[in-house]
């Protein structure tokens, strides 16, 4: 369109030139043959003018009906593409999984100080997950995590008994469990939300959880001695990110005070024993993590807030608060070779003797070791690793770890006993025949802040897989 009026223009200006001089010839030797040379001019340039526009109109409506054109040709081709598209498309199976042997040295019981060293094997985990995709900001995924050979129990809460009974049945609902169940709306990467039986972003073991994302053959000890493993609850949360920001909020299901032990301080309470999950008292969480654990390097930060006695069973046993507050600080650097993971967690528990009298005097629980609770805990592990794959041909990764926890730092009354005060140390190697299994060896020392136990020593070999289709 611009170079037929830049035409069209020159040919009016040409025109205009040509007029001017033979007006101006003209105009000299007779003004009657002048004044119609003009006349006759301006019907040309009317007729000009005319022919411009009629040749504008016919631009725009080539360009109109080309433009329709295209948009045809684009639906034409989703529609052909989404007539190819099986609905099976949407699906989406992933899994991993853990067997391992493991040889160590222990304990009777906790006044025991001859430790004797037993070998066992363990079907550790199997996990499937299980994803559909609604739509672009629609989809769902549920986990099913099948733990020791994936057999268990439950515990019912029998209110009708005389005194009010904990009754375990063997069914599915202890190793055989649902470890995620939610549905996510996401219309943008900058805000997102989930609910269902959601993740709590408390921990690492929540974002890294797979074999080939933590160095040890187990996961972290340290983590386990305080906090639920690859914590879940049933809730809502918000997520996104922003920049290179990655933040999370969340309401769920809070803890249960009937389980909380000296030997693991709250993780116990986490109410996946029990058939139904008592939500008399919610949890709330928050999460901001820069950079991504799962991808590379990053540092992030959690709070969890939550009242847990208004969850027992027997609610009359106990009328104080039991409040948990959880912080978590966690760091990772993932540059070429060089892996490094740290965290440290910090944990507080309100009215701690209280619970701990109350759990003693439950009917139907077995209470196992209610010496303590702890008021304060805490826990932290730091992992370091080569990958030797970046300087010859054989993947593999050597590494050492240390964990160390102390779910009893301090109680209300009293002085907390330092016998599960522990640290781990070890060291071992990681070998990655193909990217999607990973062959796990690691040896370490076990010490126990109490001068009478000796300390001991363990060793443990393990498989890990994952994959997704």
């Amino acid at each position: 369109m611009k170079s037929i009026s830049k035409h069209a223009k020159l040919n009016m200006l040409a025109l205009a030139i040509a007029c001017a001089f033979s007006n101006s010839a003209i105009s000299a030797s007779d003004p009657e043959a002048l004044a119609a040379a003009i006349a006759k001019q301006e019907a040309e340039l009317s007729a000009l003018k005319a022919q411009l526009q009629q040749l504008a109109q016919q631009q725009e409506q080539q360009a109109l009906a080309a433009s329709q054109a295209e948009q045809a040709a684009v639906n034409e081709q989703k529609s052909f593409k989404e007539s190819q598209t099986s609905p099976w498309d949407k699906f989406s199976f992933k899994s991993y999984g853990s067997v391992i042997y493991t040889s160590d040295e222990y304990f009777d019981n906790v006044q025991d100080t001859s430790p004797e060293r037993r070998s066992r094997f363990d079907l550790e985990r199997i996990v499937t997950e299980f994803g559909y995709q609604f739509n672009d900001q629609w989809d769902m995924e549920v986990e099913i995590e099948y733990e020791h050979g994936g057999t268990g129990t439950s515990l019912e809460y029998d209110g009708f008994d005389e005194f009010g009974e904990f009754e375990a049945e063997v069914e599915a609902g202890g190793e055989v469990m649902i470890e995620k169940a939610e549905i996510r709306y996401r219309p943008s990467d900058a805000f997102g939300v989930k609910f269902g039986n959601i993740h709590l972003p408390v921990g690492l073991s929540s974002t890294l959880h797979k074999p080939s994302q933590y160095l040890t053959v187990q996961r972290h000890k340290s983590e386990a001695a305080m906090l639920p493993a690859v914590w879940n609850e049933n809730g809502i949360g918000i997520f996104g990110e922003l920049a290179n920001f990655h933040y999370q909020a969340q309401v769920v299901s809070g803890l249960n005070s009937e389980y909380f032990r000296s030997y693991d301080w709250v993780a116990s309470g986490h109410q996946k024993r029990f058939e139904h999950v008592n939500a008399d008292d919610l949890a709330y969480v928050v999460r901001l993590d820069y950079g991504n654990f799962k991808t590379g390097s990053a540092i992030g930060a959690s709070y969890y807030y939550g009242n847990t006695s208004g969850n027992r069973h027997k609610t009359n046993k106990l009328s104080a608060d039991g409040t948990v507050e959880i912080l978590s600080i966690a760091g990772a650097f993932v540059e070429g070779p060089w892996i490094l993971r740290g965290q440290y967690l910090y944990g507080t528990l309100s009215d701690s003797d209280a619970i701990t009298q109350a759990n003693k005097t439950t009917p139907g629980l077995k209470p196992g070791n209610f010496a303590q609770v702890g008021s304060k805990s805490e826990a932290f592990f730091v992992e370091a690793g080569v990958d030797l794959g970046q300087f010859t041909a054989i993947p593999v990764t050597v590494f050492a770890n240390i964990d160390y926890s102390n779910p009893l730092k301090e109680v209300e009354t009293g002085v907390a006993t330092k016998r599960y005060e522990n640290t781990w140390i070890s060291g071992g190697i990681n070998y990655f025949p193909i990217p999607e299994i990973v062959i796990k060896a690691e040896a370490g020392v076990h010490q126990v802040a109490v001068s009478a136990i000796p300390d001991t020593h363990f060793f443990a070999l393990g498989v890990g897989y994952q994959f997704s289709l």
